[in-house]
């Protein structure tokens, strides 16, 4: 789905579990991240780019659930194999790399499982990593011009989530057991 930004470029959001490919310079794809990592990926030579958007990293062990786990290698793999099929060869390939914030101080850092993931992902597969964001406490906005490899991002809410308040404990009072106390 497009929509219409300054000077023509339209914007196309890509949400959890998507992917896009273009070969447009008036494209501009846009996504809001928390713990999610989005990969932005582009071949400069062959003027392709593109950027996936996944919720949970790849075959680390740690999850039980098979769908779950290979969700990001999935979707890793369906856009480098979207911008080979436009023209793209590997060894031009470069990738930036955003979100993966630690939203939640009490659960575990999925964000950092899923930076970890997406670097080891471009690692083995011979992508030059050139940068991007990943980690923090905040959420971001980004957007990718997939064809120029420019990418801008603003944070949003605060860079450090506040403490979460103390749970008052209230013991609770004991059974009127008809029991005289004598001080």
């Amino acid at each position: 789905m497009t929509a219409p930004l300054v000077d023509g470029e339209r914007k196309v959001n890509i949400i959890q579990g998507e992917f896009y490919v273009t070969r447009d310079p008036g494209i501009v794809l846009t996504t809001l991240l928390g713990s999610c990592v989005a990969a932005c990926i582009r071949d400069p030579e062959a003027g392709v780019g593109g950027m996936n958007h996944f919720l949970l990293p790849g075959q680390d062990g740690s999850s039980s659930n098979r769908e779950a786990e290979s969700y990001g290698v999935h979707l890793m793999e369906l856009l480098v194999n979207g911008l080979l099929k436009q023209g793209a060869r590997r060894e031009r390939l470069e990738a930036k790399l955003f979100g993966g914030a630690r939203t939640m101080e009490a659960l575990s850092d999925i964000g950092a499982k899923n930076g970890r993931f997406a670097e080891n992902f471009l690692h083995h597969e011979g992508i030059n990593y050139i940068g991007g964001s990943l980690g923090g406490e905040g959420g971001r906005r980004l957007q990718f011009w997939p064809v120029t490899g420019r990418a801008r991002q603003s944070l949003i809410g605060s860079e450090k989530l506040p403490a979460p308040a103390p749970k008052l404990i209230i013991p609770a009072k004991p059974a009127n057991s008809g029991a005289i106390e004598f001080f």
